[in-house]
């Protein structure tokens, strides 16, 4: 089951827990039915590719993995913060709670 995910792509993140615990990176990806969220240059795995067309010599290439997004948080004015929803006029924000200003 599927839960609303406050983190959007381009958000610059940290990593509260796991084996990357305290590394940061910007979310270039996310993956709504999986909950997880690809955050650059954080959770390198190797993969071993076949010569292909794009890859005429193969071997080893090194790419991010993807990452539960209950193990991220969003960072706002250099602190972790959870993310909150408010209407401003007619409008919905996202804001983070604990600075209640708006992202």
């Amino acid at each position: 089951m599927s839960r609303k995910i406050k983190i959007k792509k381009g958000d610059v993140v940290r990593v509260i827990a796991g084996e990357h615990k305290g590394k940061q990176g910007t979310i270039m990806k996310i993956k709504t039915k999986a909950n997880k969220a690809i955050v650059g240059g954080v959770n390198m795995v190797k993969r071993h590719t076949k010569p292909s067309k794009e890859n005429a010599q193969g071997g080893i290439i090194e790419k991010e993995a993807p990452i539960h997004v209950s193990n991220l948080s969003l960072i706002s004015k250099g602190e972790t913060t959870r993310i909150g929803y408010r209407l401003e006029g007619k409008q919905k924000v996202r804001y983070a709670l604990k600075t209640s200003e708006p992202i």
